[in-house]
């Protein structure tokens, strides 16, 4: 028989029991609920919500006439989720088969080139991650194969990535792209405008790993960057490049420059460099070659600065074109010696005569008529001693010093470009001043940017600065003719149809130890055409040449690209031949 009183006491504690359950759940219910709801419900969505980058698209770089010569393209990051990873069955005409992990990473690694050990490596960093990526940045056809194998828990991003379409034209010019961002050139430069910001978005994933359909959502939108548009002509860039080149190889150079500049308003048309880079294929040049070497490498300019001083003298009203002078063997200066490339006695020269036999005792006599610091302030104004203003990444703005610390012998030798340095673009915007009826405009390599709400921006300056007269700058410009008429070069300069004017330069190259200047030379043509109306400058400079150390050397690629422009651009030929000046006297 039983006892009430023991049944009491066990419904009792049955009670008990389920009450102090309930306790507990509601306990828990509560701390899940309301208490730790919103820690809860966002680890939910962070293991189904995968966050995404969506990448805006880096504007353009073209030439003068729209032609691309830095690009974005599509490329996809194939990622996993190391947590899904696990055998599946795929789905076969007969039914089904079971891949296993290390089959489908095999499949995989046969269309990225990977082997399964490598594939394995981000998946086994963290097995509960839900991310990570497998491969980056590969083709559409290698996306769309990996897609195809249907793997559930292998996903992809798409990316962009930087192409180089016309490869090394222009290629020291235009930069590239490496994994930290622009690394050289336009890409550097002008990054602010081609710059792109990136969006982002999630898309929800089942517990299969797969993505739902329709569950991207975007948080923020992407934003493209803007083009670039240089005033580079594809076209006779690569022809430069190739005309260059060739010669460099020829005379076993060890670098060499060629610009073209439109005189009218300073537009480089052409900055080619040897040796060249191609950005697709960067690892394969010389750490030195990156940039430009136009605006990077200041050299001693050599006679290529005579025009520049003859045009300061014109200017000053200190000498004239028929300025007569006694030219001697030599010239002795407070202990040194200045002398001619040429041997000779006393020769009785015209100012022009100086210039057609490039004299180096001419100039310093006739450099006598104005005070140095005059000389000195009509440099500054031509611009040597300071960068352009194009703002190129590395580039250089030479050696100019003050007119206070030139020695006596250098007072006489900067004359004739030695003493003091310039580069290839600097040179070549002393050319257009004096083609420009002595005006001076800045050179210009980016014409302007585009951006992606089609305002454009950073267009370039034209205003210009009056350096010299127009007159001075005209009879510089006869006085250069004589070069081409004349001179030892004549039948390599002579452009028929147009009148040429043109000086040659042939430098001496310092030791690096200061102790003075060695057998090497750095060896320039430079030059205007058509002389009666100056439309385009040239410059063409070979650093170091082996077999031909003079001038020589430069001037047949100097008239190879002046014919080429002047073909190029239609320019009307010359109406009248070059005057008759007197050389001696």
């Amino acid at each position: 028989m039983n006892n009430p009183r023991s049944t009491r006491r066990r419904m009792a504690l049955t009670i008990i029991a389920v009450l102090a359950v309930v306790a507990v759940f509601t306990v828990r219910l509560i701390d899940i609920q309301v208490v730790r709801a919103s820690e809860l419900s966002a680890a939910a969505v962070s293991n189904r919500s995968i966050p995404v980058t969506t990448y805006g698209t880096r504007g353009e770089i073209v030439d003068t006439n729209g032609v691309v010569l830095a690009d974005s393209v599509d490329r996809f990051d194939i990622t996993v989720s190391p947590m899904d990873v696990g055998d599946f069955d795929r789905a076969t005409d007969d039914g089904s088969v079971e891949v296993t992990v290390a089959e489908a990473l095999a499949e995989i690694g046969a269309l990225t080139g990977q082997s399964v050990d490598e594939l394995m490596a981000p998946i086994s960093a963290d097995p509960e991650a839900n991310f990570a990526y497998l491969t980056r940045a590969v083709k559409l056809d290698v996306f769309t194969d990996v897609r195809e194998l249907g793997i559930p828990w292998v996903s992809n991003e798409l990316r962009q990535s930087r192409t180089y379409p016309n490869g090394a034209i222009g290629g020291n010019l235009v930069g590239f792209i490496g994994t930290d961002g622009p690394q050289a050139g336009i890409e550097t430069t002008e990054n602010e405008c081609l710059a792109s910001t990136n969006g982002t978005s999630t898309y929800e994933r089942g517990a299969d790993g797969v993505r739902i359909p329709g569950s991207t959502v975007t948080t923020t939108e992407p934003k493209d960057g803007g083009k670039v548009t240089l005033t580079i002509d594809r076209d006779l860039q690569w022809f430069a490049q190739e005309a260059l080149g060739k010669q460099a190889v020829a005379v076993g150079a060890d670098w060499a420059t060629a610009v073209v500049v439109r005189i009218a308003d300073g537009h480089l048309m052409a900055v080619a460099d040897w040796p060249s880079v191609d950005p697709n294929d960067v690892n394969s040049a010389d750490v030195g070659s990156l940039g430009s070497l136009a605006f990077s490498t200041p050299y001693e300019p050599g006679s290529t600065f005579k025009p520049m001083t003859v045009a300061s003298l014109l200017d000053a009203g200190t000498i004239s074109v028929g300025t007569k002078l006694t030219v001697p063997a030599a010239y002795k200066v407070n202990g040194g010696q200045i002398t001619d490339s040429f041997s000779h006695g006393d020769l009785n020269l015209t100012a022009a005569g100086v210039i057609m036999n490039s004299s180096n005792i001419g100039i310093s006599l006739l450099s006598e008529t104005l005070d140095k610091q005059s000389r000195h302030d009509y440099m500054t104004k031509f611009g040597i001693g300071s960068e352009t203003g194009i703002g190129f990444l590395g580039e250089s703005a030479g050696t100019l010093r003050d007119a206070a610390d030139w020695d006596p012998i250098t007072d006489k030798t900067v004359q004739f470009g030695q003493g003091v340095t310039a580069t290839s673009v600097q040179v070549a915007s002393l050319y257009q001043t004096i083609g420009n009826g002595g005006v001076k405009v800045p050179l210009t390599l980016v014409e302007n940017c585009t951006n992606a709400d089609g305002t454009v921006t950073d267009t370039a300056s034209t205003e210009g600065t009056q350096v010299v007269s127009e007159s001075a700058a005209d009879d510089t410009i006869s006085m250069m003719e004589t070069v081409v008429t004349d001179g030892w070069l004549s039948n390599v300069l002579t452009i028929p149809g147009y009148r040429v004017a043109a000086k040659t330069g042939t430098a001496e190259v310092a030791a690096n130890d200061g102790s003075g200047y060695t057998s090497d030379r750095i060896v320039s043509v430079a030059g205007l055409a058509p002389a009666d109306d100056p439309q385009y400058a040239v410059v063409v400079t070979l650093g170091k040449p082996d077999t031909i150390k003079t001038s020589g050397a430069a001037a047949p690629t100097f008239t190879e690209i002046m014919t080429q422009v002047l073909k190029k651009y239609r320019v009307v030929p010359s109406g009248t031949p070059a005057p008759s000046i007197p050389l001696t006297w």
